[in-house]
Formats: structure tokens, C-alpha cells, sequence
């Protein structure tokens, strides 16, 4: 069981009987004294993809899911159609373009640290690492001396996501993206 107040995203728990992952994660706190803080959460329903916002208070209990985690790397798309190789037994998971919502602005060929969630040998969406690197193929040419100010631009990355950078970056240079937040987080 997880109090609603440790819930964080990309947990998944059980809600009438159906695995349900954490999108988003917003806490509102009471002006008045003496009341609870409100969780509200964005799900989306693992089977049916549909979106479920909840206000839940802090202690709140939601049952974990019964789901199984396997470590799996990214391996290629075809079409529509996203390809996870199980790193421990080859098995291969196909997951669609709308399953995998924002999360494909992230993937590149052979990424490993991603966690598929099975259940029953049937992939239901995918955890992935807290940072990813990717390169970036488009930017306002660098310019001199900008090391020493935090001015940023925007960056047009392999997977065609764009991020605001540090002025002195250059195209081909390539950079840690946070996973969660989609912000720049340094220059590798």
C-alpha cells in the first residue's frame, strides 16, 4: 500500500482493480489551519491509455500493483510501432506511438535503463532512466564568451525535441536531458 503523499511519477498502482501509472504530481497546500494538504494526480489507466485525475489527501492508501519489472533496452521503430528487446531472455515487446505518449522524444536506438511493466508477459509502458543524452542538431550559432552568462537559447535534439541550452553550445555537442522535468541538465 502507498500513502498518496509518496506517490511520485511513474508509480503504478491499482485503482478499481486496473494498474494505473502516475503522469503528474501536484501538491496544493491549505491556506486554513488545521487542514490536509491535496494531492492531485494525473493517471493513466496501463490497458486502456484513458487519463484519470484524482484529488486525494496525503494519507490516502492506493494498492500497489502486481506487475513485473524487467530491464529492457530500446531497440528500433517500425512505423507506428516501438521495439523493447528483454535484456535477460531477448524477449521482444512492441508498444505503439499513442502508449508511449511524450515519453518517444526521449528514446534513441540502443538507450538501455529502461524498465518495461508487464503483467501476465504483456507489456503495459515503459519507466525510463532519469536522464537521457542526446545530441543536438540545430541551434543559433554559439556565441563568444557567453560562458560567463546564464542566458540560454533553444535546441533542436536528435529525437526533435527542443531545450533551452546555454548559449555556448554548438550543434553535434551532445547533452543530459532530465527525463522528468525535459530540461537541460549539463553538457557531456
Amino acid at each position: 500500500m502507498a500513502k498518496a503523499s509518496e506517490l511520485k511519477r511513474g508509480m503504478v498502482v491499482e485503482i478499481n482493480g486496473v494498474p494505473h501509472m502516475v503522469k503528474q504530481f501536484d501538491a496544493k497546500s491549505p491556506s486554513s489551519r488545521g487542514a490536509s494538504t491535496l494531492y492531485k494526480i494525473r493517471f493513466t489507466n496501463l490497458k486502456t491509455g484513458q487519463k484519470l485525475d484524482e484529488s486525494l489527501k496525503g494519507d490516502d492508501f492506493l494498492k500497489d500493483s502486481d506487475l513485473v519489472r524487467a530491464k529492457v533496452q530500446f531497440s528500433y521503430v517500425d512505423g507506428e510501432s516501438y521495439i523493447f528487446m528483454d535484456l535477460e531472455d531477448y524477449t521482444q515487446y512492441t508498444l505503439s506511438r499513442e502508449d508511449l505518449d511524450d515519453q518517444v522524444n526521449y528514446l534513441t536506438e540502443g538507450l538501455e535503463g529502461i524498465v518495461a511493466l508487464l503483467i501476465d508477459g504483456v507489456i503495459l509502458g515503459i519507466e525510463l532512466p532519469s536522464s537521457v543524452i542526446l545530441g543536438i542538431v540545430e541551434t543559433a550559432p554559439s556565441i563568444k564568451g557567453a560562458t560567463a552568462s546564464g542566458r540560454t537559447k533553444t535546441a533542436r535534439l536528435v529525437t526533435g525535441i527542443e531545450v533551452q541550452v546555454p548559449e555556448y553550445l554548438e550543434v553535434d555537442d551532445l547533452i543530459k536531458v532530465n527525463t522528468e522535468s525535459g530540461k537541460y541538465m549539463a553538457r557531456v
